[in-house]
């Protein structure tokens, strides 16, 4: 039987070893992963930047799932060169052909005075908290952070801001703001999940922020017991990276949107009438805005609120966790948003159809031609107040017209 010495020499003559001289050349080439596979405790103690951990004992179980294409270049290191050698053994076995283990590996790195960092680690609370999110091999433990560090602003703690604000704090969102100057209602609570009895008459961001707080204390809940207006909403929207858009009128929209246009802060959209419901993703310049699908306001008798109509309240929960499954997807860079499609749902024939939305050349906000936005209230005219006459599209950009029309966050 081979010593583990005799072993260490045999994976050594088989693989390709980089000084650390020329590992670090290629330290921002965004092609090369940096592959620690050292185990937890050293790695939190510090590493190369923008390392990736795969603790030697996972990397069978782990590696194809992390690094699905095998041709990446890849440049593996533990303490001093002995894992590291043995791993990249492992990887040529499973079929990676670019993999080379860093000589002396981290201690020499670390002697030789070149860059390295104390990585930011998730505590053994939410270790044990988010094991799920750890599993899945695109989200990671690089990803939890990103949703830790990540800020998202809910408009509403309404019918869709209820099952969104508490799926996102559920996944460690670490900074949820919440915008609604209402109250709670009794008639609230069919769809309402934020809210109980015990709290009729409470301002909803109070309410909302209690409910989160008692979900999970890693999140940092910021209220706005406020009316979002021209005066505030691009100061507010400024401070987050992503808008999940629960209300419940179309003035509202609209001045969100241009805002959106002016910040760059992308905006996930949703909406419910009835038995209906319809989710999208607005990212600035990089699919169409609001005003390309919805150019103008339709008569109120056709847009008629849930107040007027009626709402199914479990279908609040569905367009509104939808709504909070695209949001991680922005944030993780996961999967393929919903930016310039629209997705609506029917729960009476339990269906999902998929529109492509496309930019509208002539959108008087966010077109080639369009002239500067100029943040305004549309309570009255709600149309673009920019600084030029344009003309509106004349068409919805999506096949159904009338499944725009669904209207209501709460």
């Amino acid at each position: 039987m081979a010593t583990s010495r005799e072993l260490f020499a045999r994976a050594r003559a088989d693989i390709v070893e980089i000084t650390p001289a020329e590992a670090e050349s290629k330290l921002n080439d965004e092609h090369v992963i940096f592959l620690d596979v050292r185990e937890a405790d050293e790695h939190e103690q510090g590493a190369i930047p923008g390392t990736h951990l795969i603790p030697r004992g996972f990397l069978e179980l782990q590696v194809e799932g992390r690094i699905p294409d095998k041709s990446t270049e890849v440049i593996i290191y533990c303490a001093g060169g002995i894992r590291s050698a043995l791993a990249a053994k492992t990887m040529q076995e499973l079929g990676y052909s670019n993999v080379s283990s860093l000589i002396g590996g981290f201690n020499r790195w670390k002697d030789e005075g070149r860059s390295w960092t104390v990585p930011k680690v998730l505590n053994a609370d939410q270790r044990n908290r988010y094991h799920r999110h750890l599993l899945l091999p695109e989200v990671g433990e690089k990803g939890q952070q990103k949703l830790l560090e990540s800020k998202v602003l809910l408009l509403g703690a309404g019918g869709l801001g209820s099952p969104a604000a508490m799926y996102l704090a559920a996944a460690g969102v670490g900074t949820l703001g919440i915008i609604d100057m209402d109250v709670v209602d009794a008639s609230n609570l069919q769809r309402q999940i934020l809210h109980n009895l015990d709290r009729i008459g409470e301002p909803k961001v109070e309410s909302a922020k209690r409910t989160i707080n008692a979900m999970n204390p890693d999140v940092n809940v910021i209220t706005y017991d406020t009316r979002l207006g021209a005066d505030n909403v691009i100061d507010i929207m400024g401070e987050y990276d992503l808008i999940l858009d629960g209300t419940d009128n179309f003035p509202t929209r609209y001045l969100v949107n241009d805002a959106s246009l002016i910040t760059g802060v992308p905006v996930v959209h949703g909406s419910i009438f009835r038995f209906e419901g319809q989710v999208t993703v607005f990212d600035p310049y990089k699919g169409p805005c609001y005003r390309c699908m919805v150019p103008e306001p339709p008569p109120p008798e056709l847009a008629p609120s849930c107040a007027e109509a009626g709402v199914l309240g479990v279908l609040c929960g569905i367009i509104g966790s939808l709504e909070a499954l695209e949001a991680i997807k922005m944030i993780l860079g996961l999967g393929d948003p919903l930016v310039g499609r629209l997705l609506s749902y029917d729960a009476l024939e339990e269906s999902f159809r998929t529109f492509k939305v496309k930019r509208d050349p002539s959108c008087p906000t966010c077109g080639p031609d369009a002239g500067d936005i100029i943040i305004a209230e549309y309570d009255q005219l709600c149309m673009p107040h920019i600084a030029r006459t344009t003309e509106p599209a004349s068409s919805l950009a999506v096949p159904d017209p009338e499944s725009v029309l669904a209207t209501t966050g709460s």
